[in-house]
């Protein structure tokens, strides 16, 4: 197995992950759509570092990116072993999809999932969204939880492309419309080239 990713796998199990306060009424997460370019099979290789390709030599193009949160409910109460899945284009702005070519970088893995654990904890390892045509930098999560699921996209805060982007816009209130746009920020005790994105998705109670 690759250096890198056993050592990101080493460290899931004890990383002390960003702890959301236990509000009585959080505000449920806004939905967005699915998109065209969830995978039409899950493929091989689709665990939570999406940085490297089991059996490939190289790493993904991009800044680093270590995505993390906690799963909970609006009435604050946590979601252990929901699954969380997420995909998004490479580097250069093109899907690991057939629709969309298939991708360019292929060291990029495009697509991951993963469980939250028993604090309604997750994290992925992937990069930093990049413009898309006709669109600003996002990354597509969807989350299932027995009987509830949520489909949402996660923007980049300062991008200026999200004052433009259709989908985000469509959001009228101001408050859920920000809540999907989140900071991507160099954390100085970790990696000094990778960054740091805390989203804590809120599912309807």
């Amino acid at each position: 197995m690759n250096v890198k990713r056993r050592t990101f796998l080493s460290h899931l199990t004890g990383l002390a992950l960003y702890s959301v306060a236990q509000s009585l009424h959080a505000r449920a997460t806004p939905p967005q759509s699915l998109g065209p370019f969830y995978p039409l099979k899950i493929p091989l290789d689709s665990n939570a570092d999406l940085t490297f390709v089991e059996g490939s030599d190289g790493v993904a193009t991009g800044e680093v990116t270590n995505l993390f949160g906690r799963v909970i409910d609006s009435n604050g109460v946590v979601i252990p072993d929901a699954q969380i899945e997420i995909w998004q284009c490479d580097a250069f702005g093109a899907y690991h999809h057939p629709h969309a070519g298939g991708g360019i970088d292929p060291f990029f893995q495009g697509y991951g999932a993963t469980i939250s654990d028993a604090q309604g904890r997750y994290r992925f390892r992937t990069i930093k969204p990049v413009t898309y045509p006709g669109r600003a930098p996002h990354i597509h999560m969807k989350i299932t939880a027995g009987t509830r699921e949520l489909v949402t996209q996660i923007y980049v805060r300062g991008e200026p492309a999200n004052d433009r982007d259709f989908l985000l816009g469509a959001i009228k209130n101001s408050e859920a419309r920000n809540s999907l746009i989140i900071p991507f920020e160099r954390n100085s005790s970790g990696a000094p080239d990778e960054l740091d994105a805390v989203f804590n998705p809120v599912l309807k109670a």
